[in-house]
């Protein structure tokens, strides 16, 4: 099968959407498929890249670490034509999400979307967020939903949600499954020394982008009164991201900078390798349709810490794999993890055999699996226009536009008052 994966985020960007494509494309070409990923172009990307069609793009985004894509019309069909797509797989609705519904409609093949976001929760990001642009984003991608032939949600939370929302494709639950076999195998101890971390420590860490919606300024107020009342604990932080100076100046303020380590970026196997050097994982965010995270560090053994929340609740089962917490309290978080620091030695086993198991019942070729039966499934039936559908996403897109250009627009309005009043002070 040839398969069109069309995203706005890839290798080197650090996401769970740029994972999620590199692990499933990685799995469906073991099994033989043929993949072809058209993303953005982002700095310090891969050279001489197979099986991937960068986009010219504008670079850091409105200060995120996006890319944004720039329209060139045509650039695709000779690349396209050479490749001859059976199936479209788009995961996101907007920017090259409406290139794969383009790339759907002109060759009537069909357009597979995976809901791996809440994007009402990133409208800061856009110039001129507002409750309304919020609202737009969730109309959005329940329109965009609808002109697809199948939605993939990542967990049952989101397939719950989307549908509520009003989402009348088919919705069938297909989580990125982990790759088991080489999470599970990783050099803690090498880590540890690397980062000059003691290897007595005892290590709660933290894997992913550094930016707002991932609740960090939460964890890190939580992650420093644990270390606050455990004197044999670290802190380890792997990623980069806009919220990258506030970890660092609330652990400067806690006063326990010294027993924080920021990884940074790593490759692959120094990634796993910062699992294996972990003894909790602890998770904050609520935002996510998917914890990735979390099963990548219970492939490693490693039990998580976390605020119940969708993408959550469905991997960590309290005081089993780890803890779940309905109460959003730094002092609340730190107890949590505490209790692993104090449970007996048989009981911490355990609890980390259970989160090994966890992780098997995530595995990759479960989860590539489910989604080619599905694409083989659709690939069987007669391709369907969506007209009156396509019609519907195109008066939301315009809504959209409406509402960003008055917000912009008064914006500018305060901006030239404000500046008239700072020119008038400075003559005064």
């Amino acid at each position: 099968m040839n398969i069109v994966m069309v995203t706005n985020t890839y290798s080197p960007h650090v996401g769970g959407v740029a994972r999620s494509v590199d692990a499933f494309s990685a799995e469906y070409r073991r099994r033989g498929h043929r993949v072809l990923v058209v993303a953005p172009e982002f700095p310090s990307m891969p050279e001489n890249e197979s099986g991937v069609a960068r986009i010219p793009a504008i670079q850091n985004f409105n200060g995120s670490d996006f890319s944004v894509v720039l329209p060139v019309a045509g650039l695709l069909t000779e690349i396209l034509d050479d490749f001859q797509p059976e199936i479209v797989h788009s995961h996101h609705p907007y920017l090259l999400g409406m290139t794969a519904l383009r790339i759907a409609r002109f060759r009537e093949l069909p357009l597979v979307f995976t809901h791996h976001t809440l994007y009402e929760q990133y409208t800061h990001y856009v110039p001129g967020n507002s409750p309304a642009l919020q609202q737009f984003a969730i109309e959005l991608a329940t329109h965009y939903a609808n002109l697809t032939d199948q939605v993939f949600a990542p967990s049952e939370s989101i397939a719950s949600l989307i549908r509520e929302r009003g989402v009348r494709s088919p919705v069938t639950v297909v989580p990125t499954g982990v790759d088991f076999d080489r999470f599970s195998r990783g050099d803690g101890k090498r880590m540890r020394a690397a980062l000059g971390i003691p290897g007595d420590a005892f290590v709660a860490g933290h894997v992913g982008r550094l930016a707002p919606e991932k609740n960090l300024s939460f964890l890190a107020e939580a992650l420093a009164v644990f270390l606050a009342v455990h004197p044999q604990a670290h802190v380890l932080v792997a990623g980069e991201g806009p919220s990258e100076s506030l970890i660092r100046s609330i652990f400067s303020r806690a006063g326990q900078s010294r027993r924080l380590h920021m990884a940074g970026v790593l490759d692959h196997d120094e990634l796993i390798d910062v699992y294996h050097a972990m003894d909790v994982f602890a998770f904050a965010s609520k935002s996510e349709t998917q914890g990735m995270v979390l099963t990548e560090a219970m492939a490693a053994s490693v039990p998580v810490v976390a605020l119940d929340a969708s993408g959550v609740r469905e991997v960590v089962i309290d005081k089993e794999n780890g803890r779940l917490l309905d109460k959003e309290a730094p002092d609340a978080f730190a107890r949590a993890l505490r209790w692993l620091v104090d449970l007996p030695e048989d009981a911490l086993a355990a609890v980390r055999r259970s989160a090994r198991d966890t992780a098997l019942a995530f595995s990759m070729p479960v989860t590539a699996g489910k989604a080619l039966a599905c694409y083989k499934t659709l690939g069987e039936k007669a391709y369907v226009k969506r007209a009156k559908e396509f019609d519907q996403w195109q008066r939301v897109l315009n809504l959209i536009k409406t509402e960003w250009d008055i917000v912009l627009s008064m914006a500018g309005a305060a901006g030239s008052v404000l500046g008239g009043e700072t020119g008038n002070d400075k003559e005064n």
